[in-house]
């Protein structure tokens, strides 16, 4: 696909979804809850600690907040919107389009992950960063990045998040053309990102036996590692690498898409009509 096309894409779509401003501040209300549950949750957790865990409480604290910061950013839904047009036929229409289907759809499914965090990352960060020592809670806010390299590498591994994130939710859109419904991706997926990503306990809080499989799976490029990268804990020397196996997750993860929508394509029953 042309790239101006597919920005051109991005940006109508981004802007629409932009207009849900109410939903976002409910979201980030929600968030933000959520958030203080589990800083409470950590506080328990390292004052009883017997040993030295392999995570500052300031490193996990960058964990939560740009977890909850960054939330709609994870592959944990499908767009409603592709799989109805799956499920009623109107997929159909779509094939007919002057443009390629994936890459129609992946510019689709980016301003869905893109726009919707947007609208909440801002208020979320702005209150933690600025808002929490203010009122006297600077020891539960966000921390600044470990460095100024460290902040560099965090935005790159973000926008490699990004993709990757499109990617895995493009898997998803793509095997919809084999179910009658979407939901049960939705009842699935919320359980097991966060786990996998980190964003229920901090992979490094692990046991050591799982360390290596956890190393290697996809999702941990979706929270763990941009977190890290910010937080310190991955240094700055090893930063490179990790992004690198974030984009590489993302082009294979992107491959599997486009063969399973080219598999799909010719098996393709079109409902409804």
């Amino acid at each position: 696909m042309n790239s101006r096309i597919f920005l051109a894409i991005v940006a109508v779509r981004c802007r629409m979804l932009l207009q849900y401003r109410a939903a976002a501040l409910a979201g980030f209300g929600t968030q933000l809850f959520w958030g203080f549950i589990k800083v409470m949750v950590f506080v328990a957790f390292y004052a009883s600690a017997v040993s030295e865990p392999p995570m500052t409480f300031a490193q996990v604290l960058v964990y939560i907040w740009l977890g909850q910061a960054l939330l709609a950013l994870l592959p944990w839904n499908v767009d409603k919107e592709i799989a109805e047009q799956i499920r009623s036929g109107g997929v159909a229409y779509e094939l007919l389009r002057p443009v390629g289907l994936y890459g129609f759809w992946f510019a689709r499914t980016l301003a869905f992950r893109l726009a919707p965090t947007l609208l909440r990352m801002v208020p979320m960060l702005a209150f933690t960063y600025f808002m929490l020592p203010w009122v006297g809670l600077a020891e539960w806010a966000l921390p600044p990045p470990a460095s100024s390299a460290a902040g560099g590498f965090f935005l790159l591994s973000a926008l490699a998040t990004l993709l990757l994130s499109t990617a895995v939710t493009m898997i998803l859109h793509i095997s919809l053309m084999w179910t009658i419904s979407g939901e049960g991706f939705n009842r699935m997926m919320p359980g097991v990102v966060p786990l996998l990503s980190g964003l229920i306990i901090p992979l490094p809080l692990f046991p050591d036996w799982l360390q290596g499989v956890l190393f290697w799976q996809p999702f941990r490029g979706l929270a763990d590692v941009p977190f890290r990268i910010y937080s310190g804990h991955i240094p700055a020397s090893e930063a490179v690498l990790e992004i690198g196996m974030q984009l590489g997750w993302s082009a294979l993860l992107i491959g599997m898409g486009v063969a399973l929508l080219t598999r799909a394509r010719r098996r393709l029953v079109v409902q409804g009509g």
